[in-house]
């Protein structure tokens, strides 16, 4: 698979059965019956190991966000330049890891640009890779641009994905009914596999970039 060298990617991992034991009693004691409830997790692996378990495992899906104080997710009008994110509609990533990133950013006070993405590439026939790309506005860095945040475990029921080709899957989903949370989760930054592989950049240049070239993401420097 030629993956491009700006794209991210998580390393292999092949977890023991005690391992996925301890995922499964996880999942069935604080996430499955909690009813919005925060759930703790006291394992030794790292968080995103188990969330990155549920994504792949579960029919669930996330969303991150500053708010701890969800008890459920209402339609809202969303400004996307691609049809499926421009609707009013309740907006969820089956991938952990990409939501986890709009949950530990800054916004607004000090993150007010954001270049993301999240690609699903099939490396076999019954295996998916994410792959990543993340980068905030470089005066950010001069501040303080993380902070702990909340990732929302949602039901997938009512969910639908955003149609891709074969070669380029997305992990995005739109619900365009009222979503209430299974569970959610305190993450902080260090619960974030990537967090010394954000990049910056300057937003008026993003914006110009991309307006020349709307399919040229991550338009960055040659």
């Amino acid at each position: 698979m030629n993956i491009p060298s700006y794209l991210l990617s998580l390393p292999d991992i092949s977890h023991s059965t005690t391992a996925i034991e301890s995922f499964e009693n996880l999942y069935s004691d604080q996430i499955e019956h909690a009813a919005g409830k925060f759930a703790s997790y006291d394992l030794a692996l790292p968080k995103w190991q188990f969330l990155n378990y549920l994504a792949e495992s579960k029919e669930v899906l996330f969303h991150g966000s500053g708010a701890s104080d969800i008890d459920e997710f209402e339609p809202r009008k969303s400004v996307d330049a691609d049809e499926f994110g421009d609707q009013k509609a309740v907006y969820a990533s089956s991938d952990a890891i990409w939501a986890t990133f709009f949950a530990i950013v800054n916004r607004p006070r000090y993150v007010r640009s954001l270049s993301n993405t999240c690609v699903r590439k099939p490396v076999s026939a019954d295996v998916v890779k994410s792959l990543y790309f993340f980068s905030i506005n470089a005066d950010a860095f001069e501040h303080q641009p993380w902070r702990p945040g909340t990732l929302y475990v949602l039901p997938r029921k009512s969910f639908e994905p955003q149609a891709s080709d074969p070669d380029n899957g997305t992990a995005q989903w739109r619900s365009f009914e009222q979503v209430r949370p299974l569970a959610k989760l305190t993450v902080s930054p260090e619960d974030f596999p990537f967090l010394n592989d954000i990049r910056g950049h300057d937003t008026e240049t993003l914006i110009r970039r991309a307006k020349a070239n709307p399919k040229g993401f991550p338009w960055l420097d040659d």
